[in-house]
């Protein structure tokens, strides 16, 4: 097949690039959106409806979903295959999510739940996956300079959210909305493998926070508006995901030498911080060669596995994780990988694991074999395209 690749610089599209060339399909690419952020919708329909007319193609491809590239589809009737990475993904209350030719695939199961009804022939719920061929490369030619520098005890690599919390925008808000949404997140914070933001956002407590809020999130036209999931997956997840990070990073930096890979602020944390790790030629060294990676799942992430869990295990590397809801659909925890359920939980095995390096490795290497054998990108898009052309698997 040949496919049309639209691309905006996401880390996993060289990969998904390479699994469906290994799978002996043509991949041409749309790149103008890596290097121009302000690259219009508009500018995009025109972009495509010229490539669509010079050139015939099986389908569209694009990590997340964009309307515009649906409706183009639609009109030239060729399928839009696109797959989410990241929640929450605004674009998908667009009405382009209920378009014939669309095959959306979602990463998250409660995000699939949640738009399926809107399109229920084109809406699947697919995992994420790793190239471990690509990190492998990287490992095995790393310079016994690299080796020592990213060796670490304990390592984090991502952001703090402090950089874009949104909620902290909030002005002039009365007592009682403070008192309510501190208590809210503060529980929510603690709970792992359940999420109720939306459930306990009374009407009159999402019209008081979009009265305070600065430019409170509006959906561009032929949307479905929803100021209560936009509350909770904006503003609320993001301010939890920050006060948890901060939190983990004091607990953890207190007690053993930490690594954080950030461009986030760290002032006042006892952490190292190593600023930004690159993506393709560190990150990788920084997964193999930490005893320790720790993922924290972003909030709006409410029952899916992050990208980062599928590429430390493909980079054999030793993981702690939250636990999630689907995390034992593809992985045994104390075997594959490991996970805590709250602090308390992670300090204990951080300790712990620390004090039994063989069994790190071990674990490591289990890992990285569940990659190879079930959750690399060939295997994966083998489901996606058997899923959105109808066949059997």
């Amino acid at each position: 097949m040949r496919i049309l690749f639209y691309r905006y610089g996401s880390i996993c599209e060289p990969d998904i690039i390479s699994g469906f060339q290994e799978l002996g399909n043509t991949v041409d690419e749309i790149t103008v959106e890596i290097t121009n952020k302000n690259f219009l919708p508009g500018d995009g329909v025109r972009l495509l409806e010229k490539e669509l007319l010079a050139h015939s193609y099986d389908f569209i491809f694009s990590v997340n979903f964009y309307p515009f590239i649906s409706d183009v589809c639609t009109i030239f009737r060729i399928r839009y295959i696109c797959w989410t990475v990241s929640c929450p993904i605004m674009e998908l209350y667009s009405d382009s999510i209920t378009n014939e030719w669309n095959r959306i695939f979602l990463f998250d199961a409660d995000q699939y739940q949640t738009f399926a009804p809107r399109n229920p022939d084109c809406i699947f719920h697919l995992p994420l996956a790793s190239n471990p061929v690509r990190w492998t490369n990287v490992i095995q030619t790393a310079s016994d300079s690299e080796k020592e520098r990213f060796t670490c005890d304990l390592s984090f690599v991502g952001s703090l959210y402090t950089e874009k919390c949104q909620y902290d925008r909030l002005e002039h808000a009365p007592d009682y909305l403070n008192g309510y949404l501190n208590g809210l997140m503060a529980a929510q914070q603690k709970i792992y493998g359940y999420h109720f933001l939306e459930e306990l956002l009374p009407d009159s407590i999402v019209d008081e926070f979009r009265n305070h809020l600065p430019d409170f999130y509006l959906p561009p036209e032929k949307c479905i508006r929803n100021d209560r999931a936009a509350m909770a997956q904006l503003y609320l997840s993001a301010k939890i995901s920050s006060n948890e990070r901060i939190r983990l990073m004091q607990l953890l930096g207190q007690r053993y030498p930490l690594h954080l890979y950030t461009g986030s602020s760290t002032d006042g944390l006892p952490v190292k911080n190593c600023g930004f790790a690159k993506t393709l030629t560190e990150m990788p060294l920084v997964f193999h060669y930490s005893k320790i990676n720790l993922n924290i799942t972003a909030k709006a992430i409410h029952t899916g596995l992050p990208l980062r869990v599928y590429d430390v295990l493909a980079c054999e590397g030793f993981l702690i994780t939250n636990y999630q809801s689907e995390l034992t659909n593809y992985f045994i925890p104390g075997t594959d990988l490991e996970c805590y359920t709250s602090e308390e939980d992670l300090l204990t095995k951080v300790e712990y694991y620390l004090a039994h390096e063989k069994d790190c490795q071990e674990i490591a290497h289990n890992g990285l074999l569940k990659i190879i054998q079930y959750h690399n990108y060939p295997e994966r898009l083998l489901q996606m395209l058997s899923l959105a052309y109808g066949l059997e698997q």
